[in-house]
């Protein structure tokens, strides 16, 4: 199957991190939407950073507002939390 080259960098950062998504089959299938949650409710610190490097802070923020804005979401409380505290101090206008 082809990809779009600018789902390369965040699928190549995925396909390193299977275990963040250890339940899907074909990595490079996944929506940034899937990643992004992946990396906040399981990433360490350093798997946040770089997806920040890949997405951008503001891209990042903006997935992140998106699906915590639907009544039902997959985030852990604490996780849920914490970023919406940094993304309100590191991305407020995303």
């Amino acid at each position: 199957m082809e990809y779009p080259p600018q789902y390369d960098a965040i699928h190549d950062f995925i396909v390193k991190r299977k275990h963040l998504i250890w339940y899907v089959k074909d990595h490079r299938a996944l929506s940034e939407e899937s990643i992004v949650e992946a990396v906040l409710n399981y990433g360490n610190w350093r798997d946040v950073q770089e997806v920040i490097q890949i997405l951008g802070i503001e891209k990042l923020a903006r997935i992140f507002k998106k699906q915590t804005a639907r009544p039902r979401n997959n985030y852990y409380p604490e996780m849920r939390h914490y970023f919406t505290l940094y993304f309100n101090k590191y991305a407020p206008h995303a």
